[in-house]
């Protein structure tokens, strides 16, 4: 009868109710809700402890949860939205305010709560709270970041009577954890340094000896999950286990005996239910201490998961685990500070669902409980990290205390989720690693709940190219062997399908995961200033429009969107897809799915920083190659000759839960008007789980092809979602004699002259000639603000229908065949040859300059026509199909009536493209 009673108290207190029915229960836990209006008041001097404010009321009035900024308290933002890079470091907070602040309450306490334990909870802050009670200091401090903060006021309220609550929030700097406040934890570059409070804020009434902590460990192979109850105070009692399982089922009671401070006992199952991200069961557990005097209960859930690093590779529950990730870096950008509610949390990982994704990093941060919450349900499997990005690890005794204590906050608060499964000390850290691995080694021997890593990458001289010796697994860009990632391959040299990076994981130790892989900027989508109607203000946006605006240059904004960010999808893509073509990975972590605003703008997101679509690509397109089943294809290249034959292997990346069954791949080779050039079916196979899998190999002569074209290559389980596709582009072995009244040059006095005579000119300099940027295939690493000192170009920007590129096939931006185009060409600024004159082939500037960029371009100069294009397009041309079928559309185009350029040159400035306009200018004087 009394665990009944218990079960109900169980239920009650989950609807809120239990104060009701009190008399019915052994024990009345209480809880008072904080929420509301506070008095508020600022203490930029910090003299308010000297000056005892803690005594005082405060005129001024705040609502809590909230933030001073929510409030409109502080410094308000007076920066203009200019071209300079104070504007484009971050988003502006509305007000801002570093230092201390006060908040006071009056609160009347129940009579029955005397002699009772009463819990503060105060679930975010940022960073030092301190507590006065009518007046007297209660005891101690937190400076917790990724945590509560909890203080213990049974004696310092009065019962009975109303009470004034002072909190002081210093949100100053309290430890060097971060090179330049960049650690997400503590910064102005996703969230904000916010003082306020997030979250729950209650008072909790408790009997004096309760459970303080109740730890689960699940352990499948022996169907059980260890218990560990740790109370406030030695008692002489016991403990009633009750379980529920993911239906709600009631599973049988245990009891044990508790003499001391800390019982530890496992509690056994039948066929337990797995939880992983097929299939996220949860169990829910109360724990109820009893003893003659006391009694108080404890809720938890917990999943059955077995996680593993086995042969080097991460397992599931004895199954391949391959995580697919991006980071999340508390980018919240109409508030500027997380969410602390589920809703809040559903929209970040129901949209990474949506793009195939499962698996958040939170960089150098740990996010609230809420976001535990919604991973248990939704099956994410989440690496959280202390708040730490530092090249200095130990030399701060007190901030290498201060990690010792956060990190058993961390375990004791979130670790019993099932979601939280790694755990990393920080991002990219540097300094002493024997103090790292005593931090880490100190972690795992308490807590085995986890896999663990030093650090998440580093730069760090004799380290970072291999894992530390007490990794469990490692998150690295590169090994000792080669690069993991594209960002470091792609531009130097033409893609091929055929490549993985099975040599740089060879002889690995732990499982790896590639650090950050993409970062390819995109244009700004200026739609988006719209939606910021919170705390934050995108004045680096409104520079943006401002600037194009004044260089009549705004309406190409959604162009340039729509261009640098459909070339950063296929490099993810080919990112994505060499990942999973490794069988030595086991995963990967974007960075980024969505927008990083911070770090001089860096718009790297195939979505923006509200996880919404920028309408580069739909959430299904993703998932074809980002899912827990992709089809994949191994080719050599992606420009061939018709004469040439498309060898493919096929195969699959199959991190499904299952073997899949009696299935048959279809292949196809098609026009980009859907008209068959080949198809075929592979034979029927069942899939096991794994990567490397072969489906088969179709070799397909490309004769048929005789025109220039894009061919799409698919293939695509029947009767299934499963599909991917690859563009390759064909160009005939021979191209027709062209014969014309074009004058090709690549001298600037032959051209010169041509021009004089009234020719149609086609100049085309060799690119060591030209007085431009370097030619670049992919665009932009992370931000143009951040990393000056690259050429910054995002790709190119062109009219497919434009006639000049009649039979030269593309699209309106960069895809592979480009590739060899802009590696061979220098980019010139156009503006210095006549003020917004347009090209024909735009490369598109990066968002911070806004320079109008071109490869090729028209104009009337001197008597004759002008077509100028910066690649090269006459070395090696038998072994450079692209760049020959460029230079035959371009002639044809000039041939033709349509090449009548409007707009007038002169060659003086034509000149100025040039390397060495001065020695040019002498040699002229001295021929003439």
């Amino acid at each position: 009868m009394e665990i009944l009673i218990m079960r109900i108290c169980k239920l009650l207190t989950v609807l809120g109710l239990v104060a009701l029915f009190s008399t019915s229960c052994k024990q009345s836990v209480k809880e008072i809700n904080l929420a509301g209006e506070w008095e508020v008041i600022l203490d930029s001097l910090d003299q308010g402890i000297a000056g005892e404010w803690y005594s005082r009321t405060f005129i001024d009035k705040i609502t809590l949860p909230g933030t001073l900024c929510d409030a409109a308290y502080g410094t308000p933002c007076i920066l203009e939205p200019v071209m300079e890079k104070e504007i484009f470091l971050n988003l502006k907070a509305k007000y801002e305010y570093i230092g201390p602040a006060w908040y006071r309450k009056e609160v009347t306490i129940p009579r029955d709560w005397e002699d009772k334990n009463i819990l503060l909870t105060l679930e975010r802050v940022i960073w030092n709270s301190q507590v006065w009670i009518n007046g007297k200091k209660v005891e101690g401090y937190n400076e917790s970041l990724s945590t509560p903060h909890y203080f213990e006021l049974g004696n310092y309220l009065v019962a009975g009577q109303k009470n004034s609550i002072a909190i002081r929030i210093d949100n100053r700097k309290q430890h060097d954890i971060s090179v330049r406040n960049l650690a997400h934890a503590y910064t102005n570059d996703t969230q904000t340094i916010w003082n306020g409070i997030l979250g729950r804020m209650s008072l909790t009434a408790k009997d004096k000896i309760s459970i303080e902590e109740l730890r689960l460990t699940p352990n499948v192979d022996n169907k059980k999950v260890n218990v560990a109850v740790r109370t406030s105070s030695p008692i002489s009692g016991k403990i009633v286990m009750a379980v529920n399982d993911p239906a709600g089922k009631v599973l049988p009671d245990m009891e044990v005996p508790i003499e001391g401070s800390e019982v530890v006992f496992d509690y056994l199952m039948d066929d337990p239910l797995l939880w992983d991200e097929f299939n996220p069961n949860i169990y829910s557990v109360t724990a109820t201490l009893q003893s003659d005097e006391f009694i108080d209960t404890k809720n938890e859930i917990f999943g059955m998961r077995k996680l593993t690093n086995k042969d080097a590779l991460l397992q599931i529950n004895d199954r391949r685990l391959f995580l697919r990730g991006t980071l999340e870096c508390a980018i919240f950008p109409l508030k500027g500070y997380p969410p602390t509610d589920k809703a809040g949390w559903k929209k970040v990982f129901s949209t990474a669902r949506d793009y195939g994704l499962n698996h958040i990093r939170f960089h150098s941060w740990c996010p609230p409980k809420a976001a535990f919450e919604v991973a248990d349900e939704m099956g994410f499997y989440l690496q959280v990290e202390l708040p730490l990005w530092v090249l200095n690890v130990g030399e701060d005794k007190a901030t290498v205390d201060f990690l010792y204590d956060e990190a058993d906050r961390i375990m004791k608060e979130y670790g019993n989720h099932p979601s939280f499964c790694f755990w990393s000390l920080g991002n990219e850290l540097q300094g002493d690693f024997g103090v790292m691995d005593k931090l880490l080694t100190s972690i795992k021997e308490r807590d085995h709940r986890h896999l663990y890593m030093t650090t998440s990458f580093t730069f760090e001289q004799g380290h970072g190219s291999w894992p530390e010796p007490n990794d469990d697994f490692w998150v690295t860009q590169w090994t000792k062997n080669g690069w993991v990632r594209g960002q470091g391959i792609f531009d130097s040299q033409p893609v091929s399908f055929n490549n993985d990076y099975s040599s740089a994981v060879e002889g690995l130790p732990v499982p790896l995961i590639t650090h950050e892989i993409g970062q390819y900027s995109v244009f700004p989508n200026l739609k988006e200033m719209d939606k910021y109607t919170g705390n934050l203000m995108p004045l680096n946006f409104k520079a943006v429009a401002e600037d194009l605006e004044k260089k009549e240059r705004l309406h190409l904004a959604d162009d340039y969107l729509m261009a640098s960010g459909k070339l950063a999808v296929i490099l993810y893509k080919e990112e994505i897809e060499r990942a999973l073509k490794t069988p030595g990975f086991s995963g990967f972590q974007l960075l980024d799915l969505h927008d990083f605003p911070g770090q001089g703008t860096a718009l790297v997101g195939i979505i923006d920083a509200f996880w919404e679509s920028k309408g580069l690509i739909t959430p299904e397109e993703f998932r074809r190659f980002c899912s827990p089943v992709v089809p994949l294809a191994r080719f050599e290249k992606a420009t061939y000759l018709n004469s040439e034959t498309l060898n493919v292997q096929f195969e699959t990346a199959n991190f499904s839960d299952r073997i899949l069954k009696d299935i048959q791949p279809l292949w196809s080779l098609s026009r980009t008007d859907g008209t068959i050039v080949a198809q075929g079916e592979l034979n029927r196979q069942d899939i096991s789980v794994g990567n490397g899998l072969v489906l088969g190999n179709i070799s397909v002569p490309l004769t048929p092809v005789s025109e220039a074209g894009k061919l799409v290559l698919t293939i695509r389980f029947k009767d299934t979602e499963y599909r991917n596709s690859w563009d390759i582009w064909v160009y005939p072995e021979a191209i027709p004699e062209i014969e014309n009244d074009i004058f090709y040059t690549r001298n600037f006095t032959e051209a010169q002259k041509a021009l004089e005579q009234g020719k149609k000119v086609l100049l085309n300099p060799a690119k060591e000639e030209i007085n431009g940027l370097e030619g670049k295939f992919v665009q932009v690493f992370w931000s143009p603000v951040h990393f000056p000192n690259q050429p910054g170009t995002m790709g190119i920007l062109c009219d497919p229908a434009h006639p000049a590129l009649a039979h030269f096939p593309t699209e309106m931006h960069s895809n592979w065949q480009w590739w060899d185009i802009c590696k061979n060409a220098k980019t010139i600024e156009l503006d210095n040859l006549k003020g917004n004159l347009q090209p024909i082939v735009r490369m598109v500037d990066n968002f911070y300059k806004n320079r109008n960029l071109g490869l090729v371009f028209e104009a009337k100069v001197e008597n004759g026509k002008l077509l100028f294009c910066s690649s090269d397009l006459a070395d090696n041309l038998d072994s450079r199909p692209v760049a020959r079928q460029l230079y035959y559309s371009l002639i044809k185009y000039m041939e033709s009536s349509q090449f009548s350029p409007s707009e007038e040159v002169s060659f003086e400035r034509i000149k100025t493209i040039r390397t060495n306009t001065e020695v040019y200018n002498s040699f002229q004087v001295l021929e003439r």
